[in-house]
């Protein structure tokens, strides 16, 4: 599937969605265009039963997302106003990520910048490549980076370490992103791909209510405690009790052999 005029392309295999940011002449940077297709992607994604895992990646070698299309910025991002009317346009394909139910790896070489970085984050699982850079150039544009984002770089990073980030705008390599707990994973450039499409399996073969109900729990973990809901809490706990899968993960461990998942 295209988007965006092949701005952003979503394939589908063996339970997992590939989304590629693909502008690899313009290191993948993303525009409102991007953001409205791939809001379209997660809804229909979410409700698909065949796809328990997806990957997000960027084109070419140069580039995760290097961020915001800043030849936007003139036109749609001029002032305040004009800000506020840039947000209502891509919330929905920013609120479709953040509250994406399944898991999500973002697959990360080269650039990783500013609002690439916020995509990132948004992700479950962050594996990059060793040639891979991370930055908050805000500060370099006179742009505030947005409360939910720096929110998520805190709660990754701590305090101390998004302060410099967002007060130097400096860019940092993947082995200090690792360090300071913003990446999973940092491995060998040539081995991105096959450890990621491994780890995609990995976690595709597993049984899919009890790794929405995780995703679910964690990400009510990190809201304020009034904000938590633990009704939806409860809901998926006997969702998972309840469920065939349960059956057959039992079923599959005293006959010694691999279970077989189905989401139900």
């Amino acid at each position: 599937m295209e988007l965006a005029e092949g701005c952003l392309l979503a394939t589908i295999e063996d339970g997992v969605g590939l989304i590629t940011f693909n502008r690899p002449e313009k290191h993948n940077a993303i525009s409102i265009e991007m953001w409205a297709g791939l809001e379209t992607v997660l809804r229909g994604w979410e409700s698909d039963n065949d796809i328990r895992v997806v990957v997000l990646t960027g084109a070419g070698d140069k580039a995760f997302i290097s961020g915001a299309d800043i030849s936007q910025f003139e036109k749609l991002r001029g002032n305040a106003e004009a800000q506020q009317e840039y947000d209502r346009l891509t919330s929905g394909g920013r609120n479709s990520l953040a509250m994406f139910p399944k898991p999500i790896i973002a697959k990360i070489l080269g650039f990783c910048l500013g609002g690439g970085l916020a995509v990132a984050m948004d992700a479950d699982l962050r594996i990059a490549a060793d040639n891979a850079q991370f930055g908050i150039p805000a500060a370099r544009l006179g742009i505030a980076y947005g409360f939910q984002n720096i929110r998520k770089l805190v709660s990754l990073v701590g305090p101390a370490q998004a302060r410099m980030m967002l007060y130097t705008g400096n860019r940092i390599g993947a082995t200090e992103a690792m360090r300071i707990g913003l990446l999973n994973q940092v491995v060998p450039n040539e081995s991105l791909s096959e450890i990621v499409k491994d780890l995609a399996k990995t976690i595709a073969g597993n049984a899919p209510l009890s790794v929405r109900a995780s995703k679910l729990i964690i990400d009510q973990i990190m809201r304020d405690p009034g904000d938590r809901d633990t009704e939806a809490v409860n809901r998926a706990s006997i969702e998972c009790l309840n469920s065939e899968d349960y059956r057959e993960g039992r079923t599959a461990f005293l006959e010694k052999r691999a279970p077989i998942f189905r989401g139900r």
